[in-house]
């Protein structure tokens, strides 16, 4: 009896399938896209849309310049527990590798931890020496 409801239910679950991408497929694909326009239809149609609107704004006139903004260097930092991503203004993130995760991140030092061995630590300490990141691990 089991056997036959489960049958039943995989029957109507291919069925309601095949049913709701039939009437989602049709109205997916057009039998009008299906066929290639003739040269001339092509012509008729570009003639009848006119031209393309020709703008009428003044040239740009040129804006007076400015410092482009600096990007703050970013790098990034393998070490034993994962990797760790920091700019001058901090460490922006840290991905641990295999075997470790994240304990503590802050934006001047963080920690991975073994996930197996909660003894196993990994500090790091970060530092922004002339306007590069550094990140020491302990």
């Amino acid at each position: 009896m089991i056997v036959a409801g489960w049958v039943v239910a995989a029957v109507l679950a291919v069925l309601v399938g095949v049913v709701g991408i039939g009437l989602v497929g049709a109205g997916l694909t057009n039998r009008e896209a299906d066929t290639a326009r003739s040269e001339a239809d092509v012509e008729r149609e570009l003639a009848q849309a006119g031209p393309a609107p020709i703008p009428t704004s003044a040239l740009p006139t040129a804006s007076p310049a400015t410092a482009a903004p600096t990007t703050p260097v970013v790098s990034s930092f393998p070490t034993r527990g994962g990797t760790v991503v920091a700019d001058c203004d901090g460490i922006t993130s840290m991905s641990p590798a295999q075997g470790f995760a994240v304990h503590e991140q802050s934006a001047r030092e963080g920690e991975f931890r073994g996930v197996r061995d909660d003894h196993v630590r990994v500090k790091v300490r970060f530092a922004c020496v002339n306007g590069s990141p550094r990140v020491v691990e302990d």
